[in-house]
């Protein structure tokens, strides 16, 4: 490894100027004045717990005051570079860390392995101006990072600039595409494309920024628009459509890409994120170094807890067919309480089947291979693609320091409420082009499971539309694009039929509970060991043919809190109002001994016709798909639900 600092002159403010760095990979950046200290741990590592000092002067993005006797470093998130990644997926075989200094000062480089053990590579003193060290990726094919440290001597040293540069340059020209699906959220899609704009070597990338608005609420009556549209001109252009979905927005954006432009990637992006806006120059210049055309895609923090890593990398397991995080991530990383350093799960490589939109870059040579996302409206067509195009020989990369911030999933409650039918339908589907196994293997059987927990739950509006979305499956694949518009008003329609499907705004609105505190919390203890949890599923369902009192129909037992939501309380119940997940409302819940008794019957015979059934719909599916994907098709659909400018 060539790794000795080599100082050069003094170089622009635009870029590092050093004889060997060519093509900037990743920026060094610095936290916003206004992130509070957890997010702060993204960027620098200030030392909490050890003998570093809390005292880097952030300046603006890009610069940072180390002072005098101190030491910060870059061991972080957002500023160390996923080594294993670049070594595994792209053409490098050696990467540049450029900085330019304000001071001399002492520079060392660290890298990890899989395991998380740390090795010191170089490190010495370099003067103020241009440095570089040149680093071998050989070491890296398990896993591990490379960062840098920061130490300052008698003077105080302002890092001006620094980042991970590339020896050469991509092979091919390339031009970037963004995709952005939104629904009435314009301020939100606004935020994104000022976020985009604010930043100059991103800005300068964008080629096009195709916006599908399907609102009512218009992005482009939103404040900052304008100015927006204005940095972009008309590279921005936004079209105006029904409701199509996630699916159906997104496959609009690239339906543009694919026939309005020549650009040669496309990054779908959220409409309900904040982005680190070179998170997109990285997924970028990863996806123009890489071996062989692939989706590259970012992670997901939590928006409501920005330091939490809520998902690394993501896969199917295609013996229940349910997605999964994938083998040896970390779920709920906390950066502020355990740094990159020392997370034993965050230095190995990690291999995914697919990256969902909230960040995904897909090549233009994979989308005119596999086609457009399946008309699904929302839930799967992800996942669906992911899957389609490795089987296609297009692998996914979720890359680390690629992320943007997303409301988690432990902050939504989507798989019971109206889009419980979208998970049900779509999974079959998916599971139908995809799965390996004759009959789904264990898909249907755990389909039923979680049927029967819901019906333990008294949500018999999400069996409901469980049951709608199988016997939608089992009508074939020669409705979808019919049932895009119709399927969510008549979901919604159905939901609210069912006590459990109208959300309240207060536990309040209702009388107080009944039940005594003592005997609730009796209730609220889990069983624990096999013996246990079969004998309260059976008496729980039992309990569930019993006829519920008069009085508790009029008065709930209990007011039961989201977390404690679960079927061995539940089920032991008559009625409770229940809190949903994001905390905004509750539902009342009432036991129904006769529509748990058809619902079970329903989902017995739905199951069973469903496992029958299967062989022949994975041919229908598998048939269909190339109609289903295809540019035409799309194209009929967008004529169609097209609105005019014209108020």
């Amino acid at each position: 490894m060539s790794a000795a600092p080599v100082t050069v002159g003094e170089s622009s403010p635009a870029a590092i100027e050093t004889p060997n760095a060519v093509t900037l990979l990743q920026r060094v950046i610095m936290p916003r004045p206004t992130d509070p200290s957890k997010v702060r741990t993204l960027y620098l590592d200030e030392g909490t717990g050890t003998s570093m000092q809390r005292a880097a002067t952030v300046l603006d993005r890009r610069r940072a005051v180390v002072p005098a006797g101190t030491e910060v470093s870059f061991a972080t998130y957002f500023n160390a570079l996923p080594a294993s990644y670049w070594r595994r997926w792209t053409t490098l075989t050696e990467v540049v860390l450029a900085l330019r200094l304000s001071a001399t000062c002492r520079i060392d480089i660290y890298r990890s392995k899989a395991d998380s053990d740390t090795i010191h590579v170089t490190g010495d003193r370099v003067p103020a101006g241009c440095s570089e060290f040149v680093l071998d990726l050989g070491p890296f094919e398990d896993g591990g990072w490379y960062w840098f440290e920061v130490s300052a001597g008698e003077d105080p040293v302002t890092i001006e600039e620094a980042g991970w540069y590339a020896l050469v340059a991509p092979s091919e020209p390339a031009r970037l595409a963004i995709g952005i699906c939104t629904f009435n959220r314009p301020a939100d899609c606004v935020a994104a494309l000022r976020t985009l704009a604010e930043d100059p070597i991103v800005r300068d990338e964008i080629d096009r920024v195709f916006v599908a608005d399907q609102g009512t609420q218009l992005v482009r009556d939103a404040d900052g628009f304008a100015a927006a549209q204005s940095s972009f001109g008309e590279r921005l252009v936004v079209h105006r459509q029904s409701n199509l979905g996630g699916s159906g927005g997104f496959s609009r954006t690239m339906y543009e890409f694919l026939t309005a432009s020549d650009a040669t990637h496309l990054i779908f992006l959220d409409d309900d994120i904040e982005l680190e806006p070179d998170s997109v120059h990285r997924a970028f210049t990863f996806a123009r170094f890489a071996k062989h055309p692939m989706l590259v895609g970012g992670q997901m923090f939590a928006l409501q807890d920005k330091s939490v890593l809520h998902s690394m990398g993501e896969v199917v397991h295609r013996g229940e067919f349910f997605w999964r995080q994938a083998p040896k991530t970390c779920y709920g990383h906390d950066f502020s309480r355990t740094s990159l350093r020392k997370g034993k799960r965050l230095h190995r490589r990690i291999d995914v089947d697919y990256n969902g939109w909230w960040m995904c870059l897909i090549p233009r040579a994979v989308a005119e291979q596999i086609g457009l996302p399946l008309p699904l409206f929302i839930k799967w067509d992800d996942a669906e693609y992911g899957l389609r195009a490795g089987e296609a020989g297009f692998p996914t990369a979720t890359l680390p320091g690629v992320a943007i911030w997303h409301l988690s999933w432990t902050d939504k409650e989507d798989v019971t409420d109206w889009q419980a039918y979208f998970h049900v339908r779509n999974r079959f589907i998916a599971a139908a082009l995809h799965s390996p196994f004759r009959h789904g293997k264990g898909l249907v059987r755990e389909n039923f499971k979680t049927d029967l927990k819901y019906l333990l739950l008294l949500q018999y509006s999400a069996v409901s539309l469980r049951h709608m979305a199988m016997e939608d499956f089992l009508r074939g694949p020669d409705q979808l694009f019919d049932r895009l518009a119709t399927a969510l008003p008549e979901v919604r329609e159905r939901r609210a039929g069912f006590l459990d499907g109208q959300v309240r705004q207060s536990s309040s609105e209702f009388p107080l509970p009944s039940m005594d505190p003592v005997r609730a919390e009796r209730l609220l203890k889990p069983p624990t060991n096999p013996v246990t949890i079969l004998s309260s599923l059976l008496g729980a369902i039992m309990h569930s043919m019993r006829r519920p009192t008069a009085m508790s129909l009029e008065r709930p037992q209990l007011n039961v809190s989201a977390q404690d939501a679960r079927w061995f309380l539940l089920a032991r119940l008559d009625s409770a109002t229940v809190g949903t997940a994001d905390g905004r409302g509750v539902t009342m819940r009432h036991r129904e001994p006769r529509t748990f008794a058809r619902m079970l019957r329903r989902s017995l015979a739905l199951h069973r016709q469903v496992y029958a059934e299967f062989p022949k719909l994975r041919r229908q599916y598998k048939s269909a798909r190339p109609s289903l994907t295809s540019l035409e098709r799309w194209r009929r659909v967008f004529e169609r639900v097209d609105i005019s400018d014209d108020r």
